[in-house]
């Protein structure tokens, strides 16, 4: 008994090439949504909504987007003429309309066209075996006939109507890749030869994945060995149209690239029959992050999703590789950690590594497709101090010092433990503050001054504050406010010995209404252990004040 299924016989390379290419330029685009995309979806797109997708296409930079299938429905027919007679057509987009081979079809497609000054129509046989025998119940006699009578009928039509010299042609040997290559070599030429019987205008073979059954390095070995035996690429454009049953349609497509493929067609999101086409955001934005550039841009990607997630009722994978919400953030703590020091030190990395973009975990700049750094960081329980402190510096401008962080880190992560759910940036900074600023416990500031001390360099500090309730004052000389607050502080009876370890200040906001944020770590004499404080005012030394009481009042509570 035969297996259920077998490994696809291999192509017969004498000695591959394409291994050894680099993909050094663009191909050509062509957005096959409005037809192939649209096909598929549970609803299609009324005109209104292809139209308004059109323009997103041509905004995005595509400059060439297959319209529709205009012999096969009274919509699409419409669509067409509304594009031509409302001159809808940027002039440096030109569109593609697709048909059968039969003369019928053919004739309606043409007259879809009447106006046209530049556009493509495109006619599809399936040439394999399979579909030939089981489909069609022909030889492959037949079909080689049936394509190029076809042809021949595409030409009577054009002819007829003074558009020979405005349309180009596409032909698509369907199942391409489930087909013998030699036979489609052979139907291929014979396509070619009868197109150019008369035409001069361009000559595109399209070499379809139709259904995924190949791994992806031998699509790229047919497109190779075709070229090869093929013998007119040099006035033929080479397409490839690739499916993704198997989920490998960008890898086929790029390798298809490397062969010598020239022009690519496929979807936004890869909608399609079955699992899809080709995603042309995956494939052009891989390119681009390879230096390549396009033609296209993605730079609007939020715009992008809404348009064609209102068009086909489908909504983008939250970890789609480039549009997902989830694909510029990081959970893990030393994921959000490497990514904050990254994006801390572009320019050391550029210099290093010789290129303009270089950060951890991340690929691609995500401000390419339209997102903020801001967004990258989200915290769980799985986050540490690297995420945390990225959320305070860009979600908010607070920057703590390094000595900090490790707590940060802890105590947010303390905070998702008890959630059990992802934490917001504002409860980040909610906590954070909750925890490091104006501690007013035991001790609670009440009033400041300073002045000038006799001794050279010095300052007198006057402080009243409560120590449990009771009204305080103390006074005492340091070489600044906060080294005269220390000695002051440790000066009165019941409040522990302590130094201090670091001091930071810095500016929120750039305005004249910016606040003065002040950072203090004191060291507790008894026992070495470190404490941390924050305080926020709009006086820079009553902040380093407020920091530094927080500091002492979370150490007498531990």
């Amino acid at each position: 008994m035969k297996t259920k299924y077998s490994y696809p016989r291999a192509i017969p390379m004498k000695k591959r090439r394409w291994p050894d290419a680099v993909i050094g330029k663009s191909p050509v685009w062509c957005s096959v949504d409005l037809r192939d995309g649209n096909q598929a979806l549970p609803v299609p797109m009324t005109p209104e909504r292809k139209l308004s997708y059109f323009k997103m296409l041509c905004g995005i930079g595509f400059k060439e987007i297959e319209a529709g299938f205009p012999s096969a429905s009274q919509d699409d027919f419409d669509f067409v003429r509304l594009l031509l007679e409302k001159r809808k057509i940027p002039q440096d987009v030109r569109i593609s309309v697709l048909t059968q081979a039969r003369e019928h079809l053919i004739a309606r497609t043409v007259q879809a066209l009447k106006g046209a000054k530049d556009a493509i129509l495109h006619c599809y046989v399936a040439v394999s075996d399979l579909h030939a025998r089981l489909v069609f119940n022909k030889s492959r006699s037949d079909v080689l006939k049936m394509s190029v009578e076809g042809t021949e009928l595409i030409l009577k039509y054009l002819r007829a109507e003074g558009m020979l010299d405005k349309i180009s042609y596409e032909f698509s040997p369907e199942e391409f890749t489930d087909s013998d290559p030699d036979f489609v070599i052979e139907l291929c030429k014979a396509v070619h030869n009868a197109w150019r019987k008369e035409s001069r205008k361009e000559f595109i073979l399209n070499l379809p994945a139709t259904v995924e059954r190949r791994p992806p390095y031998q699509y790229a070995d047919m497109i190779e060995y075709f070229m090869d035996g093929y013998g007119y690429c040099r006035d033929t454009t080479i397409s490839v149209h690739a499916h993704n049953d198997q989920g490998c349609a960008v890898a086929a497509t790029e390798m298809a690239l490397l062969a010598g493929a020239q022009r690519i067609e496929g979807t936004l999101f890869g909608h399609g029959e079955r699992t899809g086409n080709v995603d042309l955001v995956t494939l052009a934005l891989n390119l681009h992050s390879r230096g390549i550039d396009t033609g296209l841009d993605f730079s609007r990607m939020n715009s992008i999703i809404s348009t064609v997630e209102d068009a086909s009722g489908i909504a983008v994978h939250p970890r789609h590789p480039y549009a997902g919400a989830l694909v510029f953030t990081a959970f893990s703590g030393s994921h959000q950690d490497a990514i904050r020091k990254g994006l801390s030190q572009k320019a050391k990395a550029a210099e290093i590594f010789g290129t303009g973009w270089k950060v951890p975990y991340l690929h691609i700049d995500p401000a390419d497709v339209g997102r903020k750094y801001e967004k990258i960081i989200r915290i769980n329980s799985q986050s540490g101090k690297g995420g945390a402190v990225f959320v305070l510096e860009n979600d908010f401008g607070y920057r703590p010092p390094k000595e900090m962080h490790p707590e940060i880190g802890s105590i947010i992560q303390r905070l998702a433990d008890r959630k059990k759910t992802e934490i917001s940036s504002d409860e980040v900074l909610a906590e954070f503050k909750k925890v490091f600023f104006n501690v007013d416990s035991p001790l609670k500031l009440k009033g400041f001054s300073s002045s000038t001390s006799s001794k050279p360099n010095m300052v007198v500090a006057k402080l009243k504050f409560t120590l449990d309730g009771k009204a305080m004052e103390a006074r005492s000389e340091g070489n600044g406010p906060i080294s005269a607050a220390v000695h002051a502080l440790c000066g009165v009876k019941g409040i522990y010995q302590f130094t201090i370890e670091e001091f930071t200040e810095q500016s929120l906001g750039r305005t004249a209404e910016a606040t003065a944020i002040a950072y203090v770590s004191i060291k507790r004499e008894s026992d070495g252990k470190i404490f941390n404080g924050a305080g926020e005012h709009s006086n820079i030394e009553y902040a380093a004040l407020l920091a530094l009481f927080s500091a002492v009042n979370r150490g007498w509570k531990r």
